[in-house]
This record gives structure tokens, sequence and C-alpha cells, in this order.
């Protein structure tokens, strides 16, 4: 009998490791009304690959207009500071989910969970950083010694303002998809796919 528990115990953690590491395509999101009432409320992409594999991030959407005030801000080198990670959103860390490895802007990355925060800058490329760390507020940030890595992402104007933040990944073509980040007048985007 405790033969047969310690078999049930083992099997559970695998099974609960396992759905903590798979990523659910947005439609299986269940809403949160208390979250949905925040000033940055939830956010949800997702991305499936021709042969079923599934990319998940889940975020918060701050808006530029100050929640309190509802004065504009500058969102670029003031409210997210130039040269610093940032948490990619409000409220709960971002979460980049994976059931596949996948090629990040050059970078190999093996399937499973991180969170991503990005680093800005004034002049020069800005950075995609994936964490390894998971299941933390958004700041602070957790370090550089628990980043697996840092991607460069390419920077556009955007032809009309965005007043929410946004993270949408493109339609896939096979396994290919692209990650964008939009916000006032910026985009930041970096090309994914699948790691053969």
């Amino acid at each position: 009998m405790r033969k047969l528990s310690l078999v049930l115990a083992v099997l559970l953690l695998a099974l609960t490791a396992a759905a903590q590491t798979a990523p659910q395509p947005c439609s299986a999101v269940k809403p949160d009304e208390k979250k949905a009432q925040r000033p940055s409320p939830p956010g949800c992409t997702d991305a499936k690959f021709s042969d079923g594999k599934l990319i998940g991030i889940e975020y918060s959407r701050p808006k530029i207009n100050d929640p309190k005030t509802h004065q504009p801000r500058v969102v670029w080198g003031q409210l997210v500071p130039w040269g610093e990670p940032w948490r990619m959103g409000a409220n709960e860390a971002t979460t980049f989910v994976t059931d596949t490895d996948l090629d990040v802007g050059g970078t190999k990355v093996p399937a499973g969970s991180y969170t991503l925060y990005l680093e800005p800058e004034q002049t020069g490329a800005w950075k995609l950083i994936i964490n390894k760390t998971t299941g933390q507020w958004g700041i602070p940030y957790p370090g550089a010694a628990s980043d697996f890595a840092r991607v460069g992402v390419k920077t556009s104007k955007l032809s009309s303002t965005v007043q929410q933040f946004t993270v949408s990944l493109d339609p896939p073509k096979g396994a290919a998809t692209t990650l964008n980040l939009d916000w006032e007048n910026t985009r930041a985007s970096v090309a994914i796919k699948e790691a053969k």
C-alpha cells in the first residue's frame, strides 16, 4: 500500500510539473473578474504551429494615460526608463510558455516556462530578456544571473499611437511567427520559429 501511495505521489508530481510547462491557448484561460477591473487588465496571445505545438504569453496591459490623473505619459525613456529591464506590462510578471524548442531571434530556447522582460535603449538595439525565474510579481527584476538569454529585437515606428500596451504573435506560417510588442508609437519585434 505504501509503495502504491509513493508511485501515485510521484505520478501526481510529474503531471503537475508537465501542466505548469504546457502552454494554454488563450481561449482556455479563465477570465478573472478582479484582474479585469485593474487599471492594467490581463492580456493573452498565443500561436499554434502547423504541427500543433503552441506558444502562450500572458501579461498585463498598461495604458499611456495615467490611471489616476488620466493624463498622457511619455512611455519610452520616462515611464519605461532607457537601459533598464522592464517587466513588459504590469502586475504579475509576463509569462512565456512553449511546448516545443524554439529559435528566438537566433537563440535556441528549450521548451518550458519563462518570464519576459524588455530592455529598451535610446540608441542601439533593444533586448528581449528571457528569464528562467517564473511565478513572481513583475518587479523587481530577478537579475541577470537568472537570465536564460538576451535577444536583440527590431524596433520600428507605428503609423498611429497604441494607447494600451499590446503583445501579439503573428499567425504562424508553418513553424514560424513574429512576436510584436506595440505601445505608444513604437513596435519591437523578433522572429520566432521551431528549432529542429
